[in-house]
């Protein structure tokens, strides 16, 4: 399976030689090994080797993530041929559900350890300590692939804290601050382990299920929106006053299908409207849509593209 990394075709413009990409996929294979076996923490030498060969060509995180993509999707066509756990049998979801996990989880150690380095500072969010937006950016892109070529639901939550500039006008500017990291902790605790969380924008996160049925994640959204206001309120100081701190929700569900494309900035364009329409209608609510495969209209992205610049 490491063969399949080493002979990956890596163009663009900073083309990887074999040797390295062999290399690099034996590390992964090995990592990726201890970690279904539930050794990965054992493995901080294999981590460190591992985090050498990224700095030795300043790999950018993409490509990290393509070269565990490319290793999950080759482990997995292996099992799926296996007769008694492949892709014909009853224990297929729950297999490829493990295999997906320690992925996540490998990448994790990975950043994990990487956050720690001056060299690494788009990796998480200071104020939160969540995934950073690039970080978002870079995985959703990498998780709606995934989603297309097993035909995965995939849901994705956008929390946005209601009048957080009117908190910061009346209580001092460093309570949105606390607000955000406390709303961080919260949300990172509440979901799974292999669930991705990020800072999403200067009033939000955002966060990413995946193989999460609509139904399930819209439970979980207005868990979190509930949550918040019952546990995020806090007393002004001056005035003795409790005050209410609410979110609202964005909730974007789809079903990826092969051959169609399940677009990344759709999703981020999608959430956006949704968000409007929650904070139209008052906030401290979630608000759903359901996106069917297949691309964005280019007059759409560029929208998208041009209100992430401003």
């Amino acid at each position: 399976m490491c063969d399949s990394v080493g002979t990956f075709p890596y163009g663009g413009p900073q083309p990887l030689d074999t040797d390295y990409c062999e290399r690099l996929g034996k590390r992964l294979l090995n990592l990726f090994s201890a970690s279904i076996d539930g050794r990965l923490a054992a493995e901080s030498d294999s981590i460190t080797e591992l985090q050498r060969l990224v700095n030795d060509r300043t790999l950018p995180v993409q490509r990290l993530l393509n070269f565990v993509y490319l290793m999950e999707r080759s482990v997995l066509d292996e099992l799926a041929l296996d007769s008694e756990i492949g892709a014909t049998s009853v224990r297929w979801l729950i297999v490829s559900q493990a295999v997906r996990k320690a992925s996540f989880d490998l990448m994790a150690a990975y950043f994990d350890r990487a956050q720690h380095e001056a060299t690494s500072p788009t990796i998480t969010d200071k104020l939160t300590t969540l995934y950073s937006r690039a970080m978002m950016d870079v995985v959703l892109s990498t998780e709606v692939q995934r989603a297309e070529r097993f035909s995965f639901p995939v849901a994705f939550a956008v929390f946005d804290v209601d009048k957080l500039s009117e908190l910061n006008q009346h209580h001092g500017y460093g309570v949105g601050d606390r607000v955000l990291e406390r709303l961080g902790i919260l949300t990172r605790k509440f979901f799974r382990q292999h669930d991705w969380v990020f800072r999403h924008g200067e009033d939000s996160i955002a966060v990413l299920l995946c193989q999460v049925a609509a139904e399930d994640a819209l439970f979980l959204s207005t868990r979190v929106v509930a949550m918040v206001e019952h546990r995020l309120g806090f007393k002004d100081h001056k005035t003795e006053e409790r005050v209410k701190v609410t979110v609202s929700a964005a909730l974007v569900t789809g079903v990826g299908s092969v051959g169609e494309p399940f677009d990344a900035e759709r999703l981020l364009l999608e959430a956006d409207a949704t968000m409007k329409r929650a904070k139209t209608r008052g906030g401290n609510r979630v608000e759903t849509s359901a996106l069917a495969a297949g691309t964005a209209a280019p007059a759409a992205v560029e929208q998208y593209r041009k209100a992430m610049v401003l």
